[in-house]
């Protein structure tokens, strides 16, 4: 029985919307399927959280982090949270006693009391592969630094300067994607593989408000895009349709990548503290990724290729799956054509070739299950996977059948990806 049926006072979950980033982290968190979102808000659901706080620490900015005691008559509905720009008042003493509400019960929930025990279900659970994500970073990982800049900061954001511009696929084909690379100057900006930023697009949305960050991985590797100077870049794709086809013109994407040189931008971050790459020698990467997806796994190529070419790091396998609609379609693929075989072992998979099969990333894992099966069975071994939502189950599941098939206890292994920061996924 669920228990928010039965109590008159629950604890609920909402989110910051004034700090929120809308990165997605909480809801491919989630193991519960509560939180959801709109263009926009991102909301909890009071009649699925269960108060499991998984998606607490991933949050980059702690807008996840905030709950009210509540009468259970008058708790928010997701309807209600996805028209904030702000969290409303705490509920007064006169509207709790309109509400029929002891206030010691109410000061009794906040003190500590869970929103609600989880439904309980009969038989086999829905598989699903937000419960293997790690929250926490490789051991080894260097440490990072977040929200020097941003709602949580003294300094709300800071100015970068736009030192270039590529596109990096095909002109003429519909995914446009561009390099952008920004300079900060002689301000502080210190940024680690598999971070993000937020990116404050100038104006006002339909209703007057200025817009809120959006968020984008960084591509570069530490040392920054070139280096020895204070600069990162991102990897960012012009938007020009929602996810059910509709035209429609993305504020920041587009922003970015009209871009020109010496152009300003607004900028706020540093995020993350999991996603981020090993340092101790011998350590294995392993890169899942599709389209922009594909931005981390270019920092993290990038700082080992650096390092490999300085003599300082010996360094254990690397192994990149990357999918596309088509090779046209896919950033970077010049560069990565043209990296040493015995440096990096790349693999493909393109489901809109004419005259050929779909093939998706999980495909070509599959393909190269004798390969993937020793690295899974390593300590050594760390897995990224970064992209579409869509990609991430399949992606968990044929790690599940590779591992299985080559005789290794799943449930085992899977708990140990997730508890040693081995496998880390970051989908939207």
């Amino acid at each position: 029985m669920n228990a928010l049926a039965e109590s008159a006072v629950i604890k609920q979950h909402l989110i910051d919307p004034e700090i929120c980033i809308r990165c997605n982290t909480c809801e491919a968190i989630c193991p519960v399927g509560a939180i959801t979102h709109d263009d926009r808000n991102y909301v909890v659901d009071a009649a699925k959280c269960n108060a499991c706080m998984d998606c607490i620490s991933p949050c980059p900015t702690g807008s996840i982090d905030n709950w009210r005691g509540m009468p259970r008559v008058m708790a928010y509905s997701t309807a209600e949270q996805l028209t904030w720009d702000e969290l409303p008042a705490e509920l007064s003493a006169d509207d709790l006693a309109a509400a029929g509400i002891d206030a010691d019960a109410l000061a009794a929930v906040e003190a500590g009391a869970p929103l609600h025990a989880a439904t309980e279900t009969a038989g086999d659970t829905a598989f699903s592969s937000a419960q293997y994500g790690a929250l926490l970073p490789p051991w080894s990982a260097a440490h990072a630094y977040t929200n020097l800049y941003g709602p949580k900061a003294a300094e709300k954001s800071i100015t970068a300067t736009v030192s270039g511009n590529v596109r990096v696929t095909e002109v003429g084909r519909d995914y446009d994607t561009h390099h952008v690379v920004l300079d900060f100057g002689n301000l502080p900006f210190p940024v680690l593989e598999g971070q993000s930023i937020g990116i404050i697009a100038p104006g006002q949305d339909s209703t007057g408000k200025a817009h809120h960050a959006r968020q984008y991985s960084i591509a570069s590797p530490r040392n920054g895009e070139r280096p020895g100077y204070n600069n990162l870049s991102l990897t960012i794709k012009r938007v020009l349709e929602d996810h059910s086809g509709k035209p429609v013109r993305g504020v920041a994407s587009n922003f970015m990548c009209d871009l020109q040189v010496g152009d300003k931008v607004q900028v706020i971050g540093p995020f993350g503290v999991s996603f981020l790459m090993p340092n101790h020698p011998k350590s294995n990467v392993v890169m899942i990724c599709t389209g922009t997806g594909s931005a981390p796994m270019r920092a993290m190529t990038e700082w080992r290729r650096r390092l490999r070419q300085s003599g300082k790091f010996e360094g254990g396998k690397l192994m990149l799956f990357f999918g596309a609609r088509t090779k046209e379609d896919l950033p970077y693929f010049g560069p990565l054509q043209s990296l040493p075989k015995d440096f990096i072992d790349n693999n493909f998979a393109f489901s809109r070739t004419p005259g050929a099969p779909k093939r998706y990333v999980q495909d070509v894992m599959r393909e190269r299950a004798a390969d993937l099966a020793p690295l899974l069975d390593s300590p050594n071994t760390f897995i990224y996977v970064c992209g579409l939502k869509s990609m991430e189950e399949g992606v968990v599941l044929a790690l599940k059948d590779i591992a299985q098939a080559a005789g290794l206890d799943w449930q085992a292994l899977g708990a140990s990806l997730k508890k040693e920061g081995r496998l880390h996924l970051e989908t939207y």
